[in-house]
């Protein structure tokens, strides 16, 4: 990572930049980037006093339809101007926009006269995780890598389909093909260099099997860096796709006969100089070479997983992703090198011994499932939890009397709203918001009348 950047030199960069105006973002609940622009004079008054954002971006869902069961904010507030502060060092230029600056923000509100983190806000949720890290002397680095299909849509043709029927770039199941990419060539290479001069470089990028889908694999970094490029890889993908006339979609399953998309996270541990998940020691060393702080880690996350269960999985598709025979892992088992498991232990040197947690979907709001990943990891080495279960080998032979994951949205979020140890790492309000925000999207499908029930039941019954 490059040295933090003074703000004065910051702050000369973007006033000597041609663009009149400075892009500032924050993210909303389900990890959608929110946005405006400000006139350079506001921005500069805004790195001291912060802005005004108004908090219906807590309040409201992905379709800007206002929630009716929330209590931190709602109609019953009147959807106030929140306190927005830049963070000077998420600057970067957006290659595709002219150049023109852009910052992300964190939400803030005074209580009794002080200032204090936005208890909604995703990216302090992932702060306030850190800090309890830190005060063990522990620093988490991560890495997002998400698999998405692409169409050949637009925001018109889309909605002219009335939602059937995308047409993907490329036919076929088609892993790792140069091929299929060729197919694309232009927008599959502006993705590699367009976002790596947005700062969100990218380690790896291929066909995955299925028609027109992609996995990029992010750069590892800090957990808050790591969940800010990928908030801004999904962002930046859709926006250089739009270029082409691709649709990039990173829903969790949009074909029930196809592989879903993950939102797979890779994590180890540094105390400052080193990995602490690896131990190059034969005599004190775990399975794999793992370490005993690792194997701590690696059972906090399976003990924690059903409860923190939303943070990984967090609409009504979510859960068709998880089906048994589709990559998607379905219990919370561990393996070492094994894909079927959803907690692959990767032994490998002191750099790069690490744990991948493969349960989340690429619908994943970044910054609450790396949130989630980190707490319960810290969790476990905070209580010192024994790894008891054996690693599961094969298609999760030795996990066949693990239960499985529940198959709705309803159902994981009664458990974390019930969760003492989510309401102890992420706070109440926290909780009580986002189990709402839950509860409001499974109200949504539960009102809807889909094409399958039209399918099914319209002449037959």
């Amino acid at each position: 990572m490059p040295a933090a950047r003074p703000a004065k030199a910051i702050v000369a960069d973007v006033l000597k930049s041609p663009t009149p105006g400075v892009k500032v973002a924050v993210s909303d609940i389900d990890g959608i980037l929110r946005g405006k622009v400000l006139h350079k004079d506001k921005f500069v008054s805004a790195i001291d006093g912060g802005f005004g954002f108004c908090d219906v971006v807590y309040g409201w869902d992905m379709h800007d339809q206002c929630y009716d069961n929330t209590t931190v904010t709602g109609w019953h507030k009147g959807y106030p101007d929140a306190q927005v502060r830049l963070d000077l060092s998420t600057h970067r230029n957006v290659p595709w926009d002219g150049g023109i600056d852009f910052f992300l923000g964190d939400f803030v509100r005074t209580v009794k006269g002080r200032e204090e983190p936005f208890p909604l806000d995703g990216r302090q949720v992932l702060k306030r995780v850190l800090a309890r890290a830190a005060t063990l002397g522990l620093q988490p680095m991560c890495s997002l890598e998400f698999e998405f299909f692409n169409f050949a849509e637009t925001p018109q043709s889309w909605a002219a389909k009335k939602g059937v029927g995308p047409e993907p770039i490329t036919p076929g199941m088609f892993g790792y093909s140069l091929l299929r990419s060729g197919h694309a060539r232009d927008y599959f290479n502006a993705l590699f260099s367009e976002l790596a001069a947005f700062r969100v470089p990218i380690e790896g990028l291929h066909t995955e099997t299925g028609p027109g889908v992609y996995e990029a694999a992010i750069v590892y970094s800090d957990a808050l860096e790591a969940g800010d490029r990928a908030l801004l890889f999904k962002a930046g993908a859709k926006e250089i796709g739009a270029r082409f006339g691709i649709m990039p979609s990173f829903m969790a399953k949009w074909n029930a006969q196809l592989p879903g998309c993950s939102g797979h996270v890779h994590q180890s541990l540094s105390d400052g100089r080193r990995n602490v998940f690896h131990d190059g020691n034969p005599r004190t060393a775990g399975r794999a070479g793992m370490s005993k702080v690792f194997e701590s880690y690696l059972a906090g996350q399976v003990d924690a997983l059903m409860q923190f269960a939303p943070m990984f999985w967090p609409t009504v598709n979510s859960y068709k992703r998880l089906v048994d025979g589709f990559w998607a892992p379905v219990k919370p088992t561990w393996g070492i090198d094994n894909r079927t498991a959803s907690f692959r232990v990767i032994p490998g040197s002191p750099r790069s011994t690490r744990l991948e947690t493969r349960c989340p979907g690429a619908d994943v709001n970044p910054y609450l499932g790396l949130a989630a990943c980190i707490a319960a990891g810290m969790h476990g080495i905070e209580k010192n939890l024994k790894l008891r279960a054996a690693p599961v080998e094969g298609t999760n032979k030795g996990g066949e009397h693990v239960p499985r994951a529940p198959r709705s949205l309803a159902e994981t979020t009664r458990i974390f709203r019930d969760s003492d140890l989510a309401r102890d790492w992420f706070g109440d309000e926290f909780v009580d918001h986002f189990a709402a925000t839950r509860e409001w999207e499974w109200r949504q499908w539960q009102d809807a009348v889909t094409d399958w029930e039209l399918k099914r039941y319209f002449e037959i019954v």
